[in-house]
């Protein structure tokens, strides 16, 4: 791939993502440069473990240090519409994640943390293959203990050719300092809304403050990139997407959830109100997550989005 390589067809080439335009400044190398100067007292997410990753993944409750792991790096026809397009949405699963949820669906990736390592070319590297394959987007998926590793990659992948829009994929315990390192970088924020009580997220996901940092990290999303632009083909070209799971018992606290995104976030956030929840992992011993979500409870869920005026209720979901 080069830097007169074509873009995937029917791509309009006038939506530039926003990332080139740091790339062509040299932005976007400084900001890489700072996000691995932070790693060697790590505070780039909100655990804040201070550990030189550059040394070490010892401590890190990331199990992480210099190099990102990466699990898998493919064409993903699942996501959410405007994500995936008709070439799917090239998706890079890194491996371990900042949380530490009992039902994860994904945890032999995000507690065994099952992967590759690989370095910022190897990275670079994989976003160029989904690009080449036809791919509509590169979709980071966990990205919030990666973040310095993906702004190195981005900036070689630019310079080699990339021109797909970003999505940052992730479980919406993000850290200020790390989403201001993204600023004008990211083209889609896709953040989880996992629970309106931080108590909750501390038994369920073994985190602090969940609640209070989530809110604060979807407010800067949605001030970097707005509310959800299409285009022409109904692909999201820039803003912000909310994903919330819903859980049985009113755990996730959905009806807040939706209420604080109507009114201090946007009403026009497109939100995907999601009921694939089933018990994995762990949940199987920790009632009420061993059973699925009822009928009951899920209309509940979509009667709240719609008492909260959001009409932005991706199709794949609750709608």
């Amino acid at each position: 791939m080069t830097a007169d390589s074509p873009l995937p067809a029917g791509r309009p080439p006038e939506l530039e993502p926003a990332y080139l335009r740091l790339h062509r400044t040299g932005e976007l190398s400084e900001r890489a440069r700072q996000a691995v100067e932070r790693l060697r007292s790590c505070d780039l997410c909100p655990r804040n473990c201070r550990v030189d990753r550059t040394l070490s993944a010892k401590g890190a409750v990331c199990r992480t240090g210099r190099r990102a792991v990466v699990h898998a790096a493919f064409p993903h026809h699942g996501e959410e519409r405007p994500i995936r397009g008709t070439g799917g949405s090239g998706t890079i699963f890194f491996s371990s994640c900042n949380l530490r949820c009992l039902y994860c669906q994904n945890w032999e990736i995000s507690w065994r943390c099952e992967g590759r390592e690989v370095d910022a070319e190897d990275l670079a590297g994989l976003m160029l293959d989904l690009q080449a394959r036809g791919c509509e987007n590169v979709n980071l998926v966990s990205p919030s203990h990666v973040v310095a590793q993906v702004l190195e990659a981005l900036d070689l992948a630019a310079g080699k050719g990339l021109r797909l829009p970003i999505v940052y994929n992730t479980g919406g315990y993000d850290a200020p300092r790390a989403l201001a390192l993204l600023d004008g970088v990211i083209d889609v924020y896709m953040p989880d809304m996992k629970y309106a009580d931080s108590e909750v997220a501390r038994r369920l996901s073994h985190v602090a403050g969940y609640a209070e940092g989530n809110r604060t990290a979807v407010r800067e999303m949605h001030r970097q990139v707005g509310d959800l632009v299409l285009d022409e083909r109904g692909l999201a070209r820039r803003g912000l997407l909310v994903r919330h799971l819903v859980l049985p018992g009113g755990l996730a606290g959905t009806d807040e959830v939706l209420r604080f995104v109507a009114r201090e976030i946007s009403p026009r956030t497109w939100v995907n109100l999601m009921a694939q929840y089933r018990p994995c992992f762990r949940a199987t011993g920790s009632p009420p997550l061993d059973r699925r979500p009822t009928r009951d409870e899920l209309r509940e869920a979509l009667a709240a989005a719609r008492r909260h005026g959001l009409t932005r209720l991706d199709p794949g979901g609750i709608c």
